[in-house]
């Protein structure tokens, strides 16, 4: 299935638990205003099917119809989650050759030890313990060919929207990157 040619814009953000992908994501969308559609891996593989994340899972088939249903219907469209190149690389793979537009792809890559006290704050943060967010945990788990832009640790949030606005072509071009004082850390709003 080929996306329809528009002039639309999609971006991937990935990265291990707690590393702010979902806040990165609500921060591009409140930044740009309507016309983004947020697809968040946890929202269709959790909680619509209630489902493991698990090699040739039901949800990576969900995810790629939603990514281009959305792209399709004229929205820049923003794929948010952890997955884990062995599971979802394939797919990405085909939603990026597939999108005839702009595609850009941001790998937050943050630390186990501060993915765990971001872990903390978050409302899972009694059910998954640290045994489990160390298996799931993947150091730089980056998709092949060198397409994703690494983000730091140390970039904040407002800096991490700032960088996704203006490489993506999401923030209008004469607008310059707006670098006040450090905003809140990734993840500190809830991230899965």
């Amino acid at each position: 299935m080929t996306t329809i040619p528009s002039p639309t814009q999609l971006v991937v953000l990935r990265g291990n638990s707690a590393s702010g992908k979902s806040s990165v994501a609500a921060g591009l969308r409140e930044r740009y205003g309507r016309g983004i559609a947020v697809v968040s891996q946890d929202t269709l593989r959790r909680d619509v099917l209630r489902e493991r994340d698990i090699p040739g899972g039901a949800n990576i088939g969900l995810i790629d119809l939603t990514v281009r249903h959305a792209l399709d219907h004229g929205f820049h469209t923003v794929l948010e989650g952890i997955l884990y190149a062995a599971h979802y690389g394939e797919m990405l793979a085909r939603l990026l050759a597939d999108h005839p537009n702009r595609t850009h792809c941001f790998y937050l890559d943050v630390p186990f030890e501060e993915t765990l006290a971001r872990h903390t704050t978050k409302p899972i943060a009694h059910v998954v313990g640290e045994s489990q967010l160390r298996d799931w945990y993947r150091p730089l788990d980056l998709l092949p060919d060198h397409v994703e832009t690494v983000v730091p640790a140390g970039s904040s949030l407002t800096e991490t929207v700032d960088l996704i606005m203006h490489r993506s072509g999401l923030a209008a071009p004469e607008s310059a990157p707006t670098h006040k004082a450090p905003g809140p850390r990734h993840g500190t709003s809830g991230d899965n």
